[in-house]
């Protein structure tokens, strides 16, 4: 097959092509077209390939580099020193690139996945890593989420899309191989299409799959994509792919230090048009080639930065005005730990957004220290953040990065110290509490909770394993645990709660009116004796009742720990 090869390294001299064969390397100059390197060969598929690059520092032509455009590769990435000592040849070290022919573009389809439904967020690895169902050949893959056990699992919950946490293959940060610790979660990406081989053996092909088996049950599917910085890190990290062909592509400081705004050591420049137009390209390639439904991304003011975040970014509009992206659910992280990097609400008016402020209210209503008009506020849809017109909020009372649901009511502190940094890493002030004791907490709190998730205004977003009680022990930043800590254990699964949980989305369904994205001035509320509120009530904490014209609603009293659906689920 016909390959064509075009690599943008503005400043280098020159750039060669890398075959790999069993006789070893072979050289190829790539020729310059403007500020790219290009080069036509007839490759069998397979062919693995790398890239080098000579020219003035940091350039280094002893580094093996990732093609920015690969879309699959012969292995994982692996942490090695010799990643970021100069000088050093990194041939063996860094897995090839492979030459592919893409699948047949999908034709266009709408997604399965609508505002106001139930997104479930998904580690791949640790979502089927100790499924007994699940073939131990499949277990910790993609592949694995289209098997009919776990299919069986997102139907009875009402699952409607699935969020897959980052498969874009990843490095570990240098610091966790020393402790004996992996990435668990993936969000340290080095090229953004290429699929981690570890999650996804079969490729472009295996997710493909996936997605159509799921969309087949209606079940959307949504990626969860990392663009606000890669593992290159810092100034000492690895030598991978962008920072031996185009270092420019990180955002810099005006003294030319590069800029931490994602507490990574780099992120990248999206006041670049190149920047943005790859990213596009990224979006594209997941659309066509697996049919996704959307895109939730990491960090996302990362993306509205140059170096400030500006609601008007220009990425914000090429995506909309995209014929294959205007369509797609885009779901923003809204902050960084940049200057000015918390921006809920500030993202355009057709991205939804993960929401901390209705996490932290709804569970500091239930620990005591909260207020009911702080939760019928985000009950009714967060009207003081995103407006009185339509709730793009993405509700969540737990989620990937934090406590468990469990754990959120069993610890006061955090317990990181598995991580190997003291215990210093992770949120240090999540909202949380014990029943008395670290490790003890109380199953209507967590009951309490998760049906006052299913009964808020917009979209909502479950954490895998939340419905039946998981527990991390009290880690809540379990990212480098990639070990049963993090791993769900179905074997100890609590039946009850997930009957409970499936009872919750059974009554959502049934009620549409609660979900619904659209804002309407039709809820009423009382007290939980039936009257009217008034200012004490609102800024008391023991409970209201919220009702819709034709009856449905939910009636909470917090001191009892009873919340009462309504109309109650049929039997």
């Amino acid at each position: 097959m016909t390959h064509v090869f075009r690599v943008r390294a503005p400043k280098a001299n020159q750039l060669w092509l890398c075959l790999f064969d069993a006789a070893g390397e072979t050289r190829l100059p790539m020729v310059r077209d403007g500020e790219h390197w290009c080069c036509d060969l007839t490759l069998a598929q397979g062919t693995r390939y790398g890239l080098r690059a000579a020219g003035p520092p940091p350039f280094d032509c002893s580094k093996l580099l990732v093609d920015p455009g690969a879309t699959h590769l012969d292995g994982p990435f692996t942490y090695h020193p010799e990643l970021c000592e100069p000088g050093l040849d990194t041939a063996a070290l860094v897995p090839k690139a492979v030459v592919t022919r893409p699948l047949p573009p999908l034709p266009p389809r709408a997604p399965v996945f609508k505002a106001g439904g139930l997104i479930y967020e998904v580690n791949v690895r640790g979502f089927t890593m100790l499924h007994p169902d699940v073939p131990e050949e499949l277990r910790g893959t993609v592949a694995a989420l289209a098997h009919p056990a776990v299919i069986a699992h997102l139907r009875r919950l009402g699952v409607d899309a699935v969020e897959l946490m980052p498969v874009v293959a990843w490095i570990d940060e240098r610091h966790l191989p020393p402790l004996g610790l992996r990435n668990a979660w993936g969000y340290n990406p080095v090229v953004p299409m290429a699929l981690d081989p570890r999650l996804c053996p079969g490729g472009m092909a295996e997710l493909r799959a996936t997605v159509e088996a799921l969309r087949q049950e209606g079940i959307g599917t949504i990626l969860d994509l990392v663009f606000n910085h890669s593992g290159e890190s810092d100034l000492h990290g690895p030598t991978l792919s962008f920072r031996g062909l185009d270092d420019q592509v990180y955002a810099r400081a005006p003294d030319g230090a590069l800029i931490n705004d994602a507490g990574t050591g780099n992120i990248l420049d999206f006041g670049q048009p190149h920047v943005r137009e790859m990213t596009l390209a990224t979006l594209r390639h997941f659309v066509t080639q697996a049919g996704v439904d959307g895109f939730r991304f990491d960090l996302a003011p990362v993306l509205a930065r140059s170096p400030g975040f500006d609601p008007n970014a220009a990425i914000f509009a090429e995506i909309a005005a995209d014929p294959l992206l205007a369509d797609r659910i885009m779901i923003a992280e809204p902050w960084d730990v940049g200057p000015g990097g918390y921006q809920l609400g500030a993202f355009p008016s057709t991205w939804l957004e993960w929401n901390d402020r209705f996490r932290d209210d709804v569970r500091r209503f239930w620990r005591g220290d909260g207020s009911a008009g702080a939760l019928a506020t985000r009950l009714a849809g967060s009207t003081d953040i995103f407006g009185t017109e339509r709730t793009r909020s993405v509700n969540f009372v737990a989620a990937h990065d934090g406590f468990t649901l469990a754990d959120t009511v069993a610890y006061a502190a955090r317990h990181n110290h598995a991580n190997g940094e003291q215990n210093r890493d992770g949120h240090a002030d999540e909202v949380s509490w014990n029943a008395g004791s670290e490790g003890e907490g109380r199953g209507e709190d967590v009951r309490a909770l998760l049906a006052s998730l299913f009964a808020a205004r917009g979209t909502i977003m479950l954490t895998a394993g939340d419905e039946f009680g998981r527990t991390q022990g009290g880690n809540n930043n379990a990212y480098a645990q990639d070990n049963a800590t993090s791993w769900l254990n179905w074997s100890a699964r609590d039946r009850d709660l997930e009957r409970y949980v499936a009872g919750l989305a059974a009554w959502r369904r049934a009620n549409a009116g609660i979900g619904a994205p659209g804002i309407r001035h039709d809820l009423t509320w009382s007290t939980i004796r039936g009257g009217a509120m008034n200012a004490a009530d609102w800024e008391a904490s023991y409970g209201l009742v919220m009702e819709l014209p034709e009856g449905a609603g939910i009636r909470i009293d917090r001191a009892s720990r009873i919340v009462d659906l309504l109309p109650p689920p049929r039997a």
